[in-house]
């Protein structure tokens, strides 16, 4: 009889092959990515560079620009404080934007260093006219307000000022309102001496129809006594 073969283990997964194979993944990982990272810096560094002379032909009293590199993720070349150049996902590629109050604006993209020094160029050129033409501006403004047209001074003290015509028909109308004023007072008063005259004349004649009226009833009566 042939002897039974003894059954066979199932293989344990090694960790630590496992765990070794995976840090031997993630450096590779983090070299490519150092690679790309030093690779996108140094990319903005020869850009910047290249617009050293560009930047020194600005006058020096514009303030406005300052190429500086500024790490982050992604990392970006500012030429102001609104534009700035940052690589694309490829790490080869420019791009140059512009914030703007109606949101951010691509103004040039290119793998060409060269293409990206003439737009970054082009840009300055157009963002000193922009600051040319606001101060032109703000100089037309204050000019308006130096040169507004003072008032008319009023007249010396010795002199008076002609009265306008207005003034004589002014006193016309004031004195026939008072003499206007002065005829309803008057009538007013005739009016009440003829109330008074008139209320005299009644109560005189009621005295008069009274007293005669007495008369007439006390002769009646006695009258009227010596018939019966």
């Amino acid at each position: 009889m042939t002897a039974e073969s003894p059954l066979e283990q199932p293989s344990v997964p090694d960790l630590r092959a496992a765990l070794r194979k995976a840090r031997m993944e993630s450096a590779e990982r983090s070299g490519v990515l150092v690679e790309l990272r030093t690779a996108e810096l140094g990319r903005l560094d020869l850009l910047r560079q290249e617009l050293e002379p560009v930047f020194a032909q600005v006058p020096k009293e514009i303030d406005l620009f300052d190429a500086a590199i500024l790490p982050g993720d992604p990392a970006r070349l500012f030429v102001d404080v609104i534009g700035f150049v940052e690589m694309g996902h490829d790490k080869r590629t420019y791009r140059f934007f512009q914030d703007t109050r109606y949101g951010r604006k691509t103004i040039a993209e290119s793998h060409d260093l060269e293409v990206m020094v003439q737009a970054v160029t082009d840009y300055v050129a157009r963002r000193i006219i922009e600051r040319e033409k606001a101060l032109a501006a703000n100089t037309l403004l204050e000019a308006d307000k130096d040169g507004e047209t003072p008032a008319p001074a009023p007249l010396p003290a010795t002199e008076e000022a002609p009265a306008p015509a207005t003034t004589a028909a002014a006193a016309s109308a004031s004195r026939w309102a008072k003499k206007a004023k002065a005829a309803k007072t008057a009538l007013e008063e005739e009016n009440r001496h003829g109330s008074l005259v008139l209320l005299f004349v009644v109560a005189l004649a009621a005295a008069f129809i009274a007293f005669y009226g007495a008369g007439f009833l006390w002769n009646a009566g006695f009258r009227s006594l010596g018939v019966s």
